[in-house]
């Protein structure tokens, strides 16, 4: 497959694309992000790396990292775990209180902020240090141990964090929070100031391609039969209210984050990851997932 004649032609086709995204305001730091920024790099497990744009510039991951609490907590705990976060789409807004008032304190799944949260607190439980565990677990499955934090967009969304507060006070008064909730609040806010490059998360990502093992030597960082999972979740959850709509464009299992990046698999062939600030009203980048479906358009391959 000629990947890097395909991302060329999709770069020549996004320079005649008038973007109507808007960068993400409610955290005041992600705002100052510049508009025109893109990169794309993808990582096949055959034939390496390929890349165009701001692939090597580092982004706040955001809600990305979502994914990676979860390996984190799939591998210390079984199915246990979803006894309190389910793994149904949720088909509301990422911040809804609604339907966890309904449902009775327990997130529909991992990837939408209160499911997430559980996550968080679940760790929190489970690491003498989740902060620097979290932070090696990312060093481990990437081999960089210069990724770091952001430390403008953590205090930034920590000083704007006023729903997510709500989110953890309403689990708490159904039992399903069990920390303290500023330190909850602290650790999620933590994982998502993480900065990574397109290329970094690809090489993070391969894990999900490549059956739970690290692409560099091979060692199983988790077992098939949870990374099966968490593709599926990522297909069916990955995108707030607008997974159905990324199904449907790309096919691909992936996951998005409000600083404009998303990561997304093709298992057995690739990992890509796309970088482009703007988003559209999902709150989803709105050229990267241009960018993503004209990449399996163009292959012709998806899961699908």
């Amino acid at each position: 497959m000629e990947y890097q004649h395909i991302l060329n032609t999709i770069a020549s086709e996004l320079s005649s694309i008038q973007s109507t995204g808007k960068v993400a305001s409610y955290i005041p730091e992600l705002a100052k992000i510049e508009y025109e920024k893109f990169g794309m790099h993808l990582y096949c497990i055959n034939s390496g790396h390929y890349n165009l744009g701001d692939s090597e510039e580092r982004f706040s991951i955001q809600s990305i990292s979502k994914v990676f609490a979860l390996t984190r907590a799939m591998s210390l705990l079984d199915d246990e775990l979803f006894k309190r976060v389910d793994v149904e789409p949720s088909g509301d807004p990422f911040n809804s209180l609604i339907q966890l008032e309904y449902e009775n304190g327990i997130p529909r799944n991992p990837f939408i902020n209160a499911g997430a949260l559980v996550i968080s607190d679940i760790l929190i439980s489970q690491l003498k240090y989740p902060k620097k565990d979290f932070l090696d677990f990312i060093h481990n499955i990437t081999g960089n141990s210069n990724i770091g934090i952001n430390s403008k967009v953590f205090e930034s969304e920590k000083k704007y964090s006023y729903r997510n507060a709500s989110l953890l006070n309403l689990m708490k008064s159904f039992g399903n929070i069990k920390n303290d909730i500023e330190v909850v609040l602290d650790f999620y806010i933590y994982q998502c100031a993480i900065e990574m490059s397109c290329k970094e998360l690809s090489i993070a990502f391969m894990m999900y391609a490549n059956g739970g093992k690290r692409i560099s030597d091979n060692e199983q960082i988790l077992s098939p039969r949870k990374v099966k999972r968490i593709n599926a979740i990522m297909q069916t959850c990955g995108f707030y209210d607008e997974a159905g709509e990324f199904s449907f464009r790309v096919g691909l299992p992936g996951k998005s984050g409000v600083g404009g990046g998303i990561a997304a698999v093709h298992p057995g062939q690739y990992a890509v990851t796309v970088w482009s600030p703007p988003l559209n009203p999902k709150g989803n980048s709105e050229l990267g997932m241009y960018a993503l479906e004209r990449l399996t358009t163009l292959t012709g391959l998806s899961i699908f």
